[in-house]
C-alpha cells in the first residue's frame, strides 16, 4: 500500500496535527516507527514506553527520552486504503501521546479514542 517513506510521512503529518499548546508540553519524548510490534503482540498498533508527565518528580533528570512506537505492519494489514490508514495512524499517534500526558486507556475509550 505505502512504502516506508510515505508511511513515515503519515506519522509526521499526525504529529503536525497535534495542537500547538499540547505539542509545546511534550517533554523528553521521541516518536519512532517500527516494522512490527514485540513478539506475541501482533495486533498492537502503537506503544508508549516511559514515565508519564503526571508521574515525573524532581528526581526525573538525565533520563533517556520516553518512546512512542508506531507499528507499520499491523496498521498496513488492518487498513483497506490510504484514507483509512491516515486516520488510524493519527488515532494511534494521539493515543500513545496521551499516555505521555498520563491519560489511561479507559479515559481514551470514554472520549472515543479507542
Amino acid at each position: 500500500m505505502l512504502d516506508e517513506d510515505a508511511f513515515d510521512a503519515l506519522v509526521a503529518d499526525a504529529l503536525d496535527g497535534v495542537p500547538a499548546p499540547l505539542a509545546a508540553l511534550l517533554d523528553n519524548v521521541v516518536v519512532l516507527v517500527e516494522d512490527e510490534p514485540p513478539p506475541g503482540e501482533d495486533d498492537l498498533l502503537g506503544l508508549y514506553v516511559g514515565t508519564p508527565l503526571t508521574e515525573r518528580g524532581s528526581a526525573y533528570t538525565f533520563v533517556p527520552p520516553d518512546q512512542v512506537f508506531v507499528f507499520r505492519g499491523p496498521l498496513l494489514r488492518m487498513c483497506a486504503d490510504v484514507e483509512e490508514l491516515t486516520e488510524e495512524v493519527a488515532i494511534t499517534v494521539v493515543h500513545e501521546l496521551a499516555h505521555h500526558f498520563g491519560i489511561e486507556d479507559e479515559q481514551l475509550h470514554e472520549w472515543g479514542w479507542g
